[in-house]
């Protein structure tokens, strides 16, 4: 076992979670083995996920009969079978919580993706969610939307877990963990405790060079195809390490110190989005070039083979901060404008979860007639 490359990530302090969740795999041992033998920490879903699982899980139909016939509106039904899943995911990740003395072993479950853009909303089902689940060891994930910000802040501020969630670009990633900062120090200024606070800033990735590529492949002028060519696949790796090189200058900072010493959780990078799409590209491209201390990388069941199986664990973060400046001088001699394609990847990324979220919705419209 000890040459299994997922447990010597953990070595390296980065936790592994699994970006999956489905009833049999939490009913039929699975997901105990992923804890157990590969050291998985902790799971992230989304209405994608869910979507997948609904349909390709039998497990559901009895229940989804069940709620149906009980005249439940199609939203209540979809919130009960995913806060089930979620509840029994979390009891299963508690003895992980309790062993890391609270910084792993969480279960991320997402306020509805149609209320991305609305504060009030998000901070209001964020409580609904986190009142029912009554379990130390959830997260509640909020988009990290510039209406998403001040969500996080005053969750965070009242204790309650939360998942940054839909990260594409550093900047805003500067304004996510100042959201921590101040929640934390409003805290440590009421005389509340900071120790069992928790949250990840998650940073999706593939969809950021999926993006990109598509732009770079595009390039006609002779001299910019040689550059475009040498920035495939670069970006959204360059964009993670920049993030982190911030969260590293962060954490040697006095305010951070202050809270520590008060006993604050770090606010770890979570890289998310880590399936690689391109298949001329690496399977495990996304979690070698981002091994990092205090990170978590969340992973398709698929990458998760594919790491165990021919994965080469090195702390390789400090190689990758190094070649941000060179990517991103690049990046502004092409003259791509980041912030405007990260603005469209974020829409994207909304539109991505409520699509599924609705068909889902619809599906079981159609059992209640």
């Amino acid at each position: 076992m000890s040459d299994n490359p997922l447990l010597k990530l953990k070595n390296l302090g980065q936790s592994l979670w699994l970006d999956s969740i489905d009833r049999t795999l939490l009913t039929d041992g699975s997901l105990a083995k992923l804890i157990e033998q590969d050291g998985i920490a902790g799971l992230t879903s989304n209405p994608a996920i869910f979507q997948k699982a609904f349909a390709n899980d039998d497990a559901y139909q009895a229940d989804i009969s069940k709620l149906s016939e009980s005249r439940a509106s199609v939203e209540k039904i979809y919130t009960e079978l995913v806060l089930e899943d979620i509840a029994n995911a979390a009891d299963l990740f508690l003895p992980v919580y309790q062993q890391t003395d609270g910084k792993d072993g969480y279960v991320s479950i997402e306020v509805s993706p149609l209320l991305a853009r609305d504060t009030v909303a998000s901070i209001q089902e964020a409580r609904d969610l986190w009142a029912r689940l009554n379990r130390p060891n959830i997260m509640i994930k909020i988009p990290g939307t510039a209406e998403g910000l001040s969500a996080i802040r005053t969750l965070l501020a009242e204790g309650i877990n939360v998942n940054v969630t839909l990260l594409f670009y550093a900047s805003r990633y500067v304004e996510v963990l100042e959201m921590y900062l101040q929640a934390l120090e409003q805290r440590l200024e009421q005389g509340l405790p900071l120790d069992r606070v928790a949250s990840v800033a998650s940073f999706f990735l593939s969809r950021i060079d999926v993006k990109l590529d598509d732009i770079l492949d595009n390039q006609t002028v002779d001299k910019q195809q040689e550059l475009a060519k040498s920035l495939r696949g670069e970006i959204a790796i360059a964009s993670a390490a920049s993030a982190y090189a911030h969260f590293l200058s962060v954490s040697e900072g006095p305010r951070w110190q202050k809270l520590l010493a008060a006993g604050a959780q770090t606010q770890r990078l979570l890289w998310a989005s880590t399936g690689t799409k391109d298949p001329a590209y690496s399977d495990v491209k996304y979690v070698e070039a981002l091994i990092a201390p205090d990170t978590v990388n969340t992973l398709p069941q698929k990458t998760i083979d594919a790491y165990r199986d021919h994965g080469e664990p090195a702390l390789r973060i400090s190689e990758s901060i190094a070649k941000v400046d060179n990517i991103l001088s690049k990046v502004s001699e092409l003259r791509l404008d980041l912030p405007a394609l990260t603005d469209e990847l974020e829409e994207e990324g909304i539109a991505k979860f409520i699509k599924p979220y609705e068909s889902i919705l619809n599906d079981l419209k159609q059992h209640q007639h």
